[in-house]
């Protein structure tokens, strides 16, 4: 049976609030997807993850998978600094991995199977892949004991396309059971998403949703873009993907 999530980054340029997620519950949903930037949810504060824990509870939802921090903040439309887990600056990497690290520690006090990271920044001489393959092996060592896998977002950059990605789990890092996470609408923007589902299949552990035209990341709903999801979802059947539709 297909499951579907939402992500919080629906409600990503206000600070979370237990609404949000009573909303959530009661369109039907029993899942989500943490998106951790301190300016929505403050994943240093032990008090705001006890009140997460308690909304979670209230809403009936699972918290199913978390998002690494890709900027220091979100506020009226506009991001912080990012953080990158494959900056060729070693201070920005320890940077990124620190916050990655603290939001992976909301496991400690709300279980969740999956947190999705992304790797690299839009242009690549910011990018490193010994940089990202450090990074991956030092949160997979912290990742096991929690019960948490990581998955790499296929995202647009020469380090996260799909093939890129494959390669980089099954040729370059030394971490075990690494996945990735398959955002559509990236993967409709880097050509075609049909040959991406097949190019991630053996390591598809999460998914990302959303739709657009083709030349923007525009996040709309699906069917409101130019993918063609009776044949996304057909593929996505076909790969023996059982995890959620988030």
């Amino acid at each position: 049976m297909i499951r579907f999530g939402v992500s919080t980054h629906l409600y990503h340029g206000q600070r979370l609030r237990r609404d949000h997620l009573l909303e959530i519950s009661a369109f039907g949903f029993d899942r989500i997807e943490l998106f951790a930037t301190r300016t929505h949810v403050d994943y240093h504060s032990e008090a705001a993850i006890a009140d997460l824990q308690q909304w979670l509870a209230d809403a009936s939802l699972e918290l199913h998978s978390v998002h690494a921090p890709i900027g220091e903040s979100f506020a009226r439309g506009r991001w912080g600094l990012p953080l990158t887990l494959a900056s060729r600056d070693a201070a920005a990497r320890s940077r990124a991995l620190a916050e990655t690290e603290r939001a992976l520690h909301v496991a400690r006090r709300i279980p969740f199977g999956v947190l999705v990271t992304h790797l690299g920044l839009p242009r690549p001489a910011e990018n490193s892949r010994d940089g990202a393959r450090r990074s991956v092996e030092t949160l997979q060592k912290q990742a096991a004991p929690l019960g948490v896998r990581l998955a790499l977002e296929v995202i647009p950059n020469q380090l996260s396309q799909a093939s890129s990605l494959a390669h980089f789990i099954e040729e370059v890092v030394d971490a075990p059971d690494i996945g990735i996470c398959l955002d559509f609408g990236h993967a409709h923007l880097g050509g075609d998403l049909l040959e991406a589902i097949e190019t991630v299949s053996e390591h598809l552990i999460a998914t990302h949703v959303h739709d657009n035209r083709g030349r923007l990341d525009e996040h709309l709903l699906p069917y409101d873009g130019t993918i063609d999801w009776p044949g996304a979802l057909t593929a996505i059947q076909k790969v023996g993907y059982e995890g959620a539709l988030t």
